[in-house]
């Protein structure tokens, strides 16, 4: 007696693999537009954050941090005047975190509604874009 191998045919898995691809490309844009979503959505939560600790600084120190000395006065004491009279012994920040898409987070003061800004060059790093390469800032909802 002969036994028969049962198996699926390499036509069976090929159509299988097909409708998964098709599939597979119906869904990745959904997918992407979730992803880039999210990163706007924690950036903006960053420049929350980062505008919470300024506001603490200031309250501490009467101003805000210079220009020149930036966001990394919340994580190390500037040593350049003005110096901080009450600055906390570690800092208000353990570091400050890098945008979304890998790109530095840039600190103006004072800005342009008197306080200060805070931006993100959003997806492109470049200034000015378009959708979700769009620069983002602190004053936006």
């Amino acid at each position: 007696m002969q036994t028969r191998q049962k198996g699926f045919t390499l036509l069976e898995i090929m159509v299988v693999v097909v409708i998964l691809g098709i599939l597979a490309a119906a869904a990745a844009p959904r997918f992407l537009e979730s992803a880039d979503k999210a990163k706007v959505n924690r950036a903006k939560s960053d420049m929350q954050a980062i505008g919470g600790q300024l506001k603490m600084y200031k309250l501490d120190n009467h101003r805000y941090p210079t220009q020149e000395q930036g966001l990394e006065a919340l994580v190390t004491k500037p040593s350049s005047a003005p110096e901080p009279k009450k600055y906390p012994e570690n800092g208000y920040m353990e570091r400050v975190p890098s945008d979304p898409w890998g790109g530095e987070y840039i600190y103006i003061y004072p800005g342009e509604n008197g306080d200060f800004d805070i931006i993100s060059l959003g997806g492109d790093g470049q200034e000015g874009g378009e959708g979700y390469d769009a620069d983002l800032g602190n004053w936006m909802e």
